[in-house]
């Protein structure tokens, strides 16, 4: 999956073929504006304003408090994007518009567009990593309102995700106890109970995550089930055979080379026998040759904001196999360069 040029007709089709087409000015003025068009599109609340009935320019504005005619500008272009239909002097949500941008959509990304205004100015620096070198961790800078647009926002991008996950992570039978770290808003914990009965887990994050992520696990009603853990897995000691299976979902590219082989050592001591370790990330693969465009741009953006970057399939089995488990086959999922590298403890 690739983000990029997309002809409209047959004459578009050949100036594409062609190269006849600037396209470095659609991945850039026209990407930007396309972005920030969609994030303030959520923001108000346009999506929801056209949940229920279609609405003209006019009434869209009115439902979300906006000028008419700013509102009338941004219309057309989230037609000619396919976030919106024209029908007469009305517009309807798209099929796609509905399951994504809908607040009462489970899978709504719409808390996640709202933490990219904060990701926007972050990306302001991206210059600075390529002539210094200099990278930054956001978590350690941000204040109680960033925190609470953090979460929401993972939460957010998770509910796209966690049933996949879900699928794909294997628990041995009969498991009982599951420690998932950084998991923070639980969703891939929820999913992973629901889908065995005899599973509880404990969540394991840093005291501004959970803060903020209590009342977005809470909503999920899964009682003691999935409960939280205040802690630091690159610090904390995890136990010894406390664990069926421990999870990692979209964390390890926080981490460097070091951390990542510490921790799971870690992870090692507190399976029980026949446990697992699945990290799930943006896989790196290992020549720029066979880049695939989102996890390298995924890559390049952890490097500037968390010091890290991701990492290939071949160094996460090797961060397993030297903490004495057996890697297995990697799993690619259906998310745009996002996998599974499992191992077992024998």
């Amino acid at each position: 999956m690739r983000l990029g040029l997309v002809a409209g007709n047959p004459m578009e089709w050949l100036a594409k073929r062609l190269n006849l087409v600037p396209w470095p000015l659609i991945d850039t003025q026209m990407a930007f504006t396309l972005s920030r068009i969609v994030m303030v599109s959520s923001k108000i609340g346009l999506f929801d304003a056209l949940a229920t009935a279609p609405a003209t320019a006019e009434e869209i504005a009115r439902r979300c408090d906006t000028n008419p005619e700013g509102t009338a500008k941004l219309l057309p272009t989230l037609v000619a994007s396919g976030y919106l239909r024209a029908v007469g002097d009305s517009f309807e949500l798209t099929k796609s518009a509905r399951k994504w941008l809908l607040s009462s959509s489970p899978q709504s990304l719409n808390d996640k567009l709202l933490f990219q205004f904060l990701e926007w100015d972050w990306m302001e620096r991206a210059e600075e990593l390529v002539r210094t070198g200099k990278q930054e961790d956001f978590h350690a800078s941000l204040n109680d309102r960033e925190w609470k647009l953090y979460q929401r926002g993972m939460s957010s991008l998770a509910s796209s995700l966690a049933e996949a996950v879900s699928r794909s992570v294997q628990i041995p039978a009969g498991a009982t106890d599951l420690l998932d770290i950084g998991g923070s808003h639980g969703a891939y914990s929820v999913a992973l109970c629901r889908k065995h009965a005899k599973l509880n887990a404990v969540v394991l994050d840093l005291p501004g995550a959970v803060r903020h992520a209590a009342p977005l696990l809470a909503a999920q009603d899964m009682g003691e089930r999935v409960r939280h853990q205040v802690g630091n897995a690159l610090t904390d000691d995890l136990g010894t055979e406390a664990y069926d299976a421990v999870i990692i979902v979209g964390v390890v590219h926080h981490f460097t080379e070091e951390q990542n082989r510490a921790l799971a050592g870690k992870v090692a001591r507190a399976l029980r026998p026949g446990g697992t370790y699945t990290i799930a990330d943006f896989f790196r693969l290992p020549h720029a040759s066979k880049a695939r465009q989102l996890p390298a741009l995924m890559d390049f953006y952890f490097a500037l904001t968390s010091q890290s970057g991701t990492w290939s399939p071949e160094e996460m089995a090797e961060w397993q196999r030297a903490a004495g488990l057996t890697p297995k086959k990697p799993k690619d999922l259906p998310a745009g360069g996002i996998g599974l590298q499992s191992a077992v403890k024998e």
